[in-house]
Parts: C-alpha cells; sequence; structure tokens
C-alpha cells in the first residue's frame, strides 16, 4: 500500500502543478476583465483548487505513514537535508502552498469584478506554484512518460 501510495502521489502531483500553471496563465491572460470569470478560467481555478486538497489528503497519510514522515523526526534528522526536506520542508511549504490556493480561491469569489478576480487568481495560485516548485525532491520524482 506504501509504494502504491507513494507513486500516486509523486504522479498526481504532475497533474496538480498543471492545473494550477494553467489557472495562473489564464488569469494573467484575462486579468484585463475582459473575459467573464464564469468558464475556462474559473474552472481550472476550481479544479486546481480541488486537486491541490486532493494531493494534500493523500500526502497526510503519505506523510503518517512513510518512513520518511513523522516516524523521522528527530532533532539529528535536522542536520541531513534529504531527511529534513522529507520530514518538514516539503509538508510544511505544500501546506502553505495549498492555504495559499484556497485563500486566493476564496479572494477571487468575493471580488468585484472579473478583472480583479483573475488577478487574484493569478497572485494568489502564482505565488503557491513558485513555493510547490521549490520544495519538490526532484531528485526522487518520477518521471511521466
Amino acid at each position: 500500500m506504501y509504494t502504491g501510495l507513494k507513486h500516486f502521489h509523486s504522479f498526481f502531483a504532475y497533474f496538480v502543478l498543471l492545473l494550477i500553471a494553467a489557472a495562473v496563465i489564464i488569469a494573467l491572460l484575462n486579468r484585463n476583465g475582459k473575459q467573464p470569470f464564469a468558464g475556462t478560467g474559473r474552472k481550472l481555478a476550481l479544479f486546481g483548487l480541488i486537486a491541490a486538497h486532493l494531493q494534500l489528503l493523500f500526502g497526510l497519510v503519505l506523510y503518517f505513514v512513510s518512513p520518511l514522515g513523522i516516524g523521522n523526526f528527530s532533532g539529528e534528522n535536522m542536520g541531513n537535508s534529504t531527511a529534513r526536506l522529507y520530514m518538514l520542508e516539503h509538508p510544511l511549504m505544500m501546506i502553505i502552498a495549498i492555504v495559499l490556493v484556497t485563500i486566493g480561491w476564496s479572494k477571487a469569489k468575493k471580488a468585484a469584478d472579473d478583472g480583479k478576480k483573475y488577478g487574484t487568481i493569478a497572485m494568489w495560485y502564482g505565488i503557491a506554484l513558485v513555493l510547490m516548485l521549490s520544495r519538490i525532491p526532484w531528485n526522487a520524482w518520477p518521471v511521466a512518460g
């Protein structure tokens, strides 16, 4: 179960990153306010939000069953950059990024006009995307294909 969950979490991350990146790109292209926040842009942002939350759920389960997760948490491992990445940096940064995605979606829904909605998605999702990309364990990430 652990190996399957680990692989699923890794491959599903491609989908999450693709949705978040697409939402940012569409939001940047439409922030002039000429496109309504009702079609593709809104759906991409919503699907990105949903996928990010699902990925968080899988990640939390993995964090508690993985030997690299919470069971590896110790002061000694803080000196090991790889162990620190898996037990602290990656989970914490992903939680922060998903909180930012959630804030972005919430603020976009409440924004007054379509241009502000797209601008809000572009900013919050963009920051979240940078945080996600900064703490992915690239050396252990499977290559799709």
